[in-house]
C-alpha cells in the first residue's frame, strides 16, 4: 500500500491528509486499472489511518458517507 500511496503523492501523512481517503481512493484506482482495490481494505483504512482508528470501527453511516465521497452509488 506505501508504494501505491507514493505513486499518487500520498509520500507522508500530511499529503495523506491533504488528499483525503476518498480523493487518495480514486487516484488509487485510476493508477491500478488492472486490479480490484477492496473498499474496506483501501478506502476504509485510508481514512482509518486519517482518524487514528480501526477501519472496522467506523458506523455503517460513516462507511456509507466515504463510499459516496469516493464516488459509489449507495
Amino acid at each position: 500500500m506505501a508504494s501505491k500511496l507514493y505513486q499518487i503523492g500520498g509520500t507522508n501523512e500530511v499529503e495523506l491528509r491533504k488528499l483525503g481517503a476518498a480523493k487518495a481512493y480514486q487516484l488509487l484506482l485510476e493508477k491500478n486499472t488492472e486490479k480490484q482495490l477492496p473498499v474496506c481494505y483501501c478506502l476504509y483504512s485510508l481514512e482509518g489511518a486519517i482518524q487514528d482508528r480501526h477501519w472496522d470501527a467506523f458506523s455503517e453511516n460513516e462507511k456509507t458517507e466515504l463510499r459516496l465521497s469516493a464516488g459509489f452509488a449507495e
